[in-house]
């Protein structure tokens, strides 16, 4: 298991910040217009997005210093029984809808829909949390507290046909939607198609050190949201379910590196991403030791029918980006 070594952690941001090159980590798959469906996996471009903007922002690096203290802060007093262990917070949600036709224009019972699942995931409460094996049920989240409910939608026609991660769908001025208020509201953004070095994402979103921002919130491809219309493999709505992980402060399970560390004490370390549909139990080796893997962890790059639960440590870090003390403690005040 890992433990969160705040100091080390800080070295290889710091070492992310100063390089000249972003990740290699193969965060795009195939687009799904071209190609067969057992040939798309799931992408998420949210880490190598972060690393370059801390790379380019020192104000950014010590808000994710400030971040990162304070959740091991929360962690440590709540062994110790000096928080609230309920955390429970209702975040209100923006829906900003950008269409060129009207498979993009998403519709407000998909969206509700959208936004189910997401109460579901987050609760525990969903239907395929029976799936999660017994070796992993003593970590399992159940309740995250952690409740949406949409406010708002906001749509805008389109004559673009593909947008990238530039966070131009965020500018009223490059075509987009100016953010509404990205301090008291979680803004998600559906686009028609994103890609990212010439090849579609799903989703990608900021993390908490950018909370307040402009561009804070989560980006999603109409494909890819909701249930009803959406593409198969990801028509689930669990690419949401992802974004909003990283929106909490959750990083990818694997931690971005072959055996990274998440930050998250009780998921297996393992050596990368999964896709498709794995069969449990899946074996990997990290430092000479066989884990069984927790790929149908929310933060895992498996396929939407194939992931169905978050660990308590997990639980604990979203929990303490809205607590009072918690960069996105904006979040509580509506």
């Amino acid at each position: 298991m890992k433990k969160l070594l705040f100091g080390a952690l800080m070295l290889g941001v710091m070492s992310a910040c100063n390089s000249d090159s972003l990740s290699t980590q193969n965060e795009t798959p195939s687009d799904p217009a071209t190609a067969s469906a057992d040939l798309v996996k799931r992408g998420c471009a949210s880490e190598e997005i972060r690393q370059e903007a801390l790379r380019n922002s020192a104000e950014l690096r010590q808000r994710y210093s400030t971040l990162e203290a304070n959740t091991e802060k929360f962690t440590n007093d709540l062994k110790l029984g000096k928080v609230l262990a309920d955390g429970s917070v209702e975040i209100p949600v923006i829906v900003n809808v950008i269409y060129k036709s009207s498979a993009e224009n998403v519709s407000d019972a998909r969206i509700a829909e959208q936004i189910a699942v997401l109460n579901a995931d987050y609760s525990g409460t969903n239907s395929d949390a029976s799936k999660i094996p017994s070796e992993f049920l003593p970590v399992s989240s159940g309740d995250t507290k952690v409740k949406f409910r949409l406010v708002n939608t906001v749509r805008k026609s389109t004559t673009k046909t593909s947008w990238s991660t530039n966070d131009d769908m965020k500018k009223a001025s490059k075509g987009g939607i100016d953010a509404t208020n990205p301090s008291n509201y979680l803004n998600i953004w559906v686009v028609g198609k994103m890609t990212s070095q010439g090849r579609t994402i799903l989703g990608y979103a900021t993390f908490p050190e950018s909370a307040g921002l402009w561009n804070d919130g989560v980006v999603i491809g109409a494909p890819y949201f909701g249930k009803t219309g959406a593409s198969s493999p990801f028509n689930l709505g669990r690419t949401a379910t992802h974004e909003v992980g990283h929106y909490l402060n959750l990083r990818h399970i694997w931690g971005d590196a072959n055996c990274g560390n998440d930050l998250v004490s009780d998921t297996p370390t393992q050596t990368t991403a999964n896709y498709g549909k794995p069969t449990y139990p899946l074996y990997n080796t990290c430092s000479g030791v066989q884990r069984s893997v927790m790929f149908m962890n929310y933060m895992d790059y498996v396929d939407d029918g194939a992931m169905f639960m978050f660990s308590a440590g997990q639980k604990t870090r979203m929990q303490s980006v809205v607590a009072s003390t918690g960069l996105r403690s904006g979040l509580r005040t509506l």
